[in-house]
C-alpha cells in the first residue's frame, strides 16, 4: 500500500515538473527577453567622414517596474526610470571604468572620455542614442 503512495507521489511531482517546464517555455519562448535583461538588435556604423565615425545602436529590453532602457558600462541596461525622466544621464554609468562622464550642456546626452583623449559623445534623441567619437586616431563608438 506504501509503494503504491509512493509511486503515486513521484507520478504526481513528475508531472508537476513537466508541467513547469511547459508553462516556463512557453512564457520564455524563443525571441522573448527575460525580465531585466537587453539585446542589441540593430548596430550601424557610419565612417565616411575623416576622423569620426556615427554609430547608431537600437537594443531591446524587457525592464522591470520603474526601469527603463538605458546605457550602463557603454551596454544596453535597464536602469532606474528617474535617471532618463530627469535626464541626468551620468548616473546610469554609461562610460566603461576608465572614462570619465560629463553631461552635455543641453542635457541632450553626454560625453565619455578616455584617458588618451578620445571622446566619445552620446545624444538622444527622442528614443535613439547616437554616438559620436572623435580623436586624432579616427577610431570608431564602441
Amino acid at each position: 500500500m506504501q509503494l503504491l503512495r509512493l509511486a503515486w507521489a513521484v507520478t504526481a511531482s513528475a508531472l508537476c515538473f513537466l508541467l513547469l517546464l511547459i508553462l516556463h517555455n512557453q512564457v520564455l519562448r524563443e525571441g522573448q527577453l527575460a525580465a531585466g535583461t537587453c539585446e542589441i538588435v540593430t548596430l550601424d556604423r557610419d565612417s565616411s567622414q575623416p576622423r569620426r565615425t556615427i554609430a547608431r545602436q537600437t537594443a531591446r529590453c524587457a525592464c522591470r517596474k520603474g526601469r527603463i532602457a538605458g546605457t550602463t558600462r557603454a551596454r544596453p541596461a535597464c536602469v532606474d526610470g528617474r535617471i532618463v525622466w530627469t535626464r541626468q544621464w551620468c548616473e546610469m554609468s554609461p562610460c566603461l571604468e576608465d572614462e570619465g562622464c560629463d553631461l552635455l550642456v543641453n542635457q541632450s546626452g553626454w560625453t565619455c572620455t578616455q584617458p588618451g583623449g578620445r571622446v566619445k559623445t552620446t545624444t538622444v534623441s527622442g528614443t535613439t542614442p547616437v554616438c559620436t567619437s572623435h580623436d586624432h586616431r579616427g577610431a570608431g563608438c564602441v
